[in-house]
Parts: C-alpha cells; sequence; structure tokens
C-alpha cells in the first residue's frame, strides 16, 4: 500500500454541485450583462422625456427635479401630428408585413421541398438581399416609371422587395426540419397543393413567422431612410414625421420633447409584444413538440 505524496490529494468538487451553481450564477450573469447594455439607454430616455428644456438641454442620467412627463407627452402629441403619423405608419407597416410574410413562406416552401442545381441557384438569389443593399436610386426611379412614387402601395412594395430574403432565409431552413410524411400523408387525403400549405405547413410556421414578424415590424416601423426618399413629403410615417419636425427646428434643443417622441413612437410596437409574447412563447414550443 502507498501513501501518496503530500499536496497530491484534491478534493474533487461533485459534478452536480458545480452544475447546480452554474445554473445559480447563470441569471446573475445574464442580469448583470443586460441591465447596462439596455437598461441605462432606456432609463436616459425616460428620464429627458421628464425633465423640463433646461435640464435636458445636456442629458444625462440625473432625476428632474420634478416629473414632466405627462406634460411632455401631451405637448407631443399635439403640437408634433402624432395621430396622422401614426395612421401613416399602420397603413405602410401591416400590409409590408403580410405581404413579406405571405410571399415569403410560400416561395419557401417550394425552395425547401424541391432539390436540383437550378433550385439552388434560385435560392442563392432569393437571399442574396440579406448581404446585397438595395439601390435607392434605381428604386426611386422604377418607382416613378410606374406610377408609385409618393405612395403608400409604392413604399409597401419596397419593403417587401427588401425584407422577403429574410422571411426565405429563416423559413426555409424551418421547413426542411418538417417530416415529408405529413405531406404525403395529406395528399393520399386528396388536398391539393393550396390546402396542403393552408392546413399542414401554416400552421407549423408560427414560431419562426412570429420571429420574422417581430424583425420586419421594427425594421419597417423604425425605418426613415428609405421612407424619406419614397414617400417623404407626401405620407408621414413616426420615423419621418420626428426627423422633419426636428429638422424644421420645432425641437431644436427640446431634447425632452424628442425622447417624449420617441417613447410615444415605441409604445404601439411594446404593446404588441407584451400582448404577443406568450402566443409566440407557446408557439415555439408547440412547433418543438411537433
Amino acid at each position: 500500500m502507498t501513501v501518496p505524496a503530500f499536496g497530491a490529494v484534491r478534493r474533487r468538487v461533485p459534478p452536480s454541485r458545480s452544475r447546480g451553481l452554474a445554473a445559480r450564477l447563470r441569471p446573475i450573469a445574464v442580469v448583470a450583462l443586460v441591465v447596462p447594455v439596455m437598461g441605462v439607454p432606456l432609463w436616459l430616455i425616460v428620464v429627458t422625456a421628464g425633465k423640463s428644456q433646461g435640464e435636458a438641454l445636456s442629458p444625462d442620467l440625473s432625476p428632474p427635479a420634478r416629473w414632466r412627463l405627462g406634460e411632455n407627452l401631451a405637448q407631443v402629441w399635439q403640437q408634433g401630428e402624432v395621430p396622422a403619423a401614426f395612421l401613416g405608419s399602420l397603413l405602410v407597416v401591416v400590409p409590408s408585413v403580410a405581404l413579406v410574410l405571405t410571399l415569403g413562406s410560400m416561395a419557401s416552401w417550394i425552395l425547401a421541398r424541391r432539390t436540383g442545381r437550378l433550385n439552388a441557384v434560385l435560392y442563392a438569389l432569393a437571399i442574396s438581399g440579406i448581404v446585397l443593399p438595395p439601390a435607392v436610386v434605381t428604386i426611386v426611379l422604377l418607382l416613378r416609371q410606374l406610377g408609385l412614387a409618393g405612395s403608400a402601395a409604392g413604399m409597401i412594395g419596397v419593403y417587401a422587395g427588401i425584407y422577403l430574403s429574410t422571411v426565405i432565409f429563416f423559413v426555409t431552413g424551418f421547413i426542411r426540419t418538417v417530416p415529408l410524411s405529413l405531406e404525403e400523408a395529406a395528399r393520399m387525403d386528396g388536398a391539393g397543393p393550396v390546402r396542403v400549405f393552408v392546413s399542414v405547413i401554416l400552421p407549423l410556421l408560427r414560431p419562426v413567422l412570429a420571429t420574422a414578424t417581430i424583425l420586419i415590424c421594427l425594421y419597417v416601423w423604425n425605418d426613415v431612410f428609405y421612407a424619406f426618399f419614397v414617400v417623404g413629403g407626401r405620407l408621414d410615417t413616426l420615423p419621418l414625421n420626428l426627423f422633419q419636425v426636428a429638422n424644421a427646428g420645432l425641437y431644436l434643443n427640446n431634447w425632452h420633447l424628442i425622447f417624449a417622441y420617441i417613447i410615444l413612437m415605441s409604445l404601439p410596437l411594446l404593446a404588441v409584444f407584451a400582448v404577443a409574447q406568450r402566443r409566440i412563447i407557446s408557439g415555439i414550443t408547440g412547433g418543438a413538440v411537433k
């Protein structure tokens, strides 16, 4: 029997104990990372929107001497033409998201189920819009030739063309994980292509379509670049209206009003995400189980 040398005996921590410690520390680490990244900018927006004009000249993280958030929001609502810009945003965002999701999911189904060199080329072309920036000048000239410049229909077409690649990229990979036997069983029951897509494929796409909806809503709702060139001056959206109001000097040195406008502009998206959060999570869980 040999005696181990001094210092050779080490105390090992049980694996289950170390995993339990890591599981307890993980939420703390996540919160420690999220609070500086997201909490500080949100706090800066809220406290600046609640200050007076003099206090907000140099935005900082200090709270206001007296909260004026309600007064500033009411002033922005009345002077900034927020209701008209809100309706303009809805007129563009809702049809754009619906059109992109419909066309993207149908195209993804075809691209995911068919194989061959031509199909691979078509898929590469379909997702090329993710890395290739659209030519703004060409888009504006084309819309003028079609008579759609300055109209909501032209703006919807631009958004559909820009973000269709994103939907195809996400949905095609998801459909490839769906068993082909589900479609074959539906066809044996006499279902046509449209019925197979609507009854079999589309319900399974709820998780990925929910994710795509969030991304596209964020992109379109906050867009000011393409809206400025396509519908600038003829149709106001919330970001475009904020840009025009600030550029006109109405909010010059009025940072409290600018941040109050940002809060009003963000409330609809926050409400949608708060209502749809559980549905999105349940859809992801149901899709995983299926």
